[in-house]
């Protein structure tokens, strides 16, 4: 048995996993010529898994060997048998097999590949390739400045990462979020106070993923940890009246709303920096959306009470 775990990273920098069974040798052309051979590739995508064996390990044609034991969909591909696992939130949420687990803040995706031979006789030895995926579920999304004569705002997006590739801090036009903003954009002097609309995307996962916003705060400095912070979103929830959380939890997008700003008394700090502690949750495993005072006080009208509080347990 071949028994792999993988550290999963995104499209840009997919890592490929080598690991050793307990035979090296090489494949001389077809099925009834061939000698061990050592190496499994697996390679770990935000929405897609795919794992490559030799062809005919220990003598097994593609047609024989299952993936999860059920599905026969491996195919040729350059001296490897190829079996994909397309998405990982399918309709009957277990695609050929997969199973799923989350042990805190690592999702695991694991799977295996077997022979299964219909035949009265078994010649070759049995194999069983088991392959397993590892994502991380926290994610920092920051630098998004917009400047201290009053907002002009620059985004990054993303940098290395499971999922964090494909998050994205983006400005939007106004409370529909519908059209975003090129960055930079500039707000008038005479416009501090108007309205930023903000939001925190992924694209390319799953759809049993979401994206929520634990934490989001306003720094004089690109540093996150700066020591001058101004709260915005604090455990999934606005920290004052002026804030406004629109969704977060319920789809692969969050977005809010505060009044633009800035710090006095800084004359070194032309900026005004925008972080974001994110957490993709599976939706399948936990309730993830953050219900909020100021999103329940905007549906129902309802006066805003000090007392009310966010309920936010994406992961236990």
């Amino acid at each position: 048995m071949c028994n792999i775990c993988t550290s999963c990273l995104g499209p840009v920098s997919v890592l490929v996993c080598l690991f050793h069974l307990l035979h090296t040798a090489f494949w001389l052309g077809n099925c009834d010529n061939y000698v061990y051979i050592d190496i499994i590739l697996v390679y770990c995508y935000p929405k897609t898994i795919i794992t490559k064996i030799p062809e005919c390990p220990y003598g097994w044609e593609v047609n024989q060997l299952a993936l999860g034991g059920v599905c026969y969909n491996g195919v040729h591909d350059s001296g490897y048998y190829q079996f994909t696992i397309p998405d990982l939130s399918p309709k009957n949420k277990s695609y050929c097999g997969t199973q799923s687990e989350f042990k805190n803040p690592i999702y695991h995706f694991y799977n295996s590949i077997i022979s299964n031979d219909s035949s009265v006789i078994v010649k070759s030895q049995p194999v069983n390739y088991s392959f397993t995926c590892t994502y991380h579920a926290n994610y920092l999304v920051n630098q998004a400045a917009f400047d201290q004569r009053v907002a002009t705002v620059h985004v990054k997006n993303g940098s290395s990462g499971s999922f964090e590739s494909q998050l994205s801090l983006n400005f939007y036009s106004n409370a529909k979020f519908s059209s975003k903003k090129e960055a930079p954009f500039v707000v008038e002097t005479s416009e501090i106070g108007s309205d930023v609309f903000a939001g925190v995307e992924a694209k390319g996962l799953s759809n049993r993923f979401k994206v929520v916003l634990n934490n989001c705060w306003a720094t004089p400095s690109s540093e996150y940890f700066y020591q001058i912070q101004w709260p915005l979103i604090t455990k999934g929830c606005a920290t004052d009246n002026s804030i406004l959380v629109h969704e977060n939890g319920k789809n692969s997008r969050a977005t809010f709303q505060f009044n633009a700003f800035r710090f006095r008394n800084i004359p070194k700090l032309s900026k005004v920096w925008l972080h974001c502690e994110t957490h993709v949750c599976d939706s399948e495993k936990f309730s993830c959306p953050v219900v909020s005072p100021s999103a329940i006080k905007q549906k129902n009208h309802m006066s805003f009470s000090k007392n009310v509080h966010c309920f936010f347990q994406p992961a236990l």
